[in-house]
């Protein structure tokens, strides 16, 4: 036995030997289980801009093969395993951006919601945290002026609009690109994929109850000062990503570029099974992802670990993660 290990037992066994005994009667472990989660945000600098992520909650998506199905199923669990991750299941995460420039208040994204009933929990009830996190953090719903959707998919509009159809966001403009807009409530488009009926419906709702108060987002045009449109076709025609540059300063929010920090870096032409235009999707994430590798700028994943905040860094053939270490001093 080495000797380190042998004086770590024998100091374990003498300090156990010391220990008092409780008295008779003496609760041990009364304290209950709290079994709740934290308010989940995070508050940093973007230059001069404040940013705050608040989480929807996570997102799981079951067993991984289904959502990435024109992969090797052995390669999937291997990339899994060997980043000490489930290979049973895929858990996504929901981070939403908020960004204070000063003069707006703009959110980037809604989350999924309650405002298609039974279909808002489609994946399971941890989702529709954002407007109890947006409270904690300080935000309420009636200050955004601004909501940006990088695309039209449930888990990014749904919360446009409450379960009776009223706006959450009551003095808020919707910036969307004009080709998400169409082709997610265009009745016609419900085909294919089952889950392009609630899909499409969703949309309708929550993009509606806004149709007076739309902005169209152009490609590699300011929504905003400091904003600017980058169009990443493929997992909806009009996704879009938004460059946020403050001074010297500049992050891009790349919603659903790429949905695992894992799967999609190590294998960027691996198809997602929501994507409207597979082979589309996998290549502008190819490109995106060098782009953002070249420029170093840092990046908020909507779906990458809590809070997504982090940079993509060239690794073989793929990517690799970079997070950004939690501070509590960041500000």
């Amino acid at each position: 036995m080495p000797d380190i290990t042998r004086r770590f037992l024998i100091g374990a066994a003498t300090a156990t030997a010391t220990l008092p005994l409780l008295p008779p009667g003496l609760a041990r472990a009364a304290a209950p289980m709290q079994n709740k989660l934290p308010p989940a945000w995070h508050r940093f600098k973007i230059g001069e801009f404040e940013a705050t992520i608040v989480s929807d909650g996570n997102l799981p998506l079951g067993k991984p093969e289904p959502a990435f199905p024109a992969s090797p199923p052995d390669q999937i669990r291997q990339l899994l395993t060997s980043n000490f991750l489930d290979p049973q299941t895929a858990t996504l995460e929901q981070n939403a951006l908020i960004l204070n420039t000063g003069r707006q208040l703009i959110l980037f994204d809604t989350g999924m919601g309650e405002s298609m009933g039974a279909a808002s929990k489609m994946f399971g009830p941890t989702t529709g945290k954002l407007l109890d996190n947006m409270r904690a953090a300080g935000i309420q719903p009636e200050q955004i002026d601004l909501v940006v959707l990088t695309h039209a998919h449930c888990d990014h509009c749904w919360a446009l609009v409450d379960a009776n159809g009223n706006r959450n966001f009551p003095n808020a403009q919707v910036a969307i690109s004009e080709v998400d807009l169409k082709f997610w409530t265009d009745d016609s488009n419900k085909r294919g994929p089952d889950f392009m009926v609630p899909f499409i419906d969703g949309a309708k709702k929550n993009l509606s109850a806004y149709r007076d108060r739309m902005v169209m987002v152009r490609n590699e045009q300011p929504v905003i000062p400091g904003v600017t449109a980058i169009s990443v076709p493929g997992h909806t025609l009009g996704h879009t990503v938004y460059a946020i540059t403050s001074g010297n300063t500049t992050v891009v929010n790349t919603g659903d570029m790429a949905h695992h920090h894992i799967l999609l870096l190590r294998q960027p032409l691996w198809e997602f099974a929501y994507d409207t235009d597979p082979k589309l999707s996998a290549q502008s994430r190819s490109r995106m992802l060098d782009r953002l590798a070249t420029d170093k700028h840092a990046i908020i994943s909507y779906h990458f670990p809590w809070p997504g905040l982090g940079h993509v860094t060239k690794e073989g053939s793929g990517y690799a993660w970079m997070p950004t270490p939690m501070n509590v001093t960041t500000l």
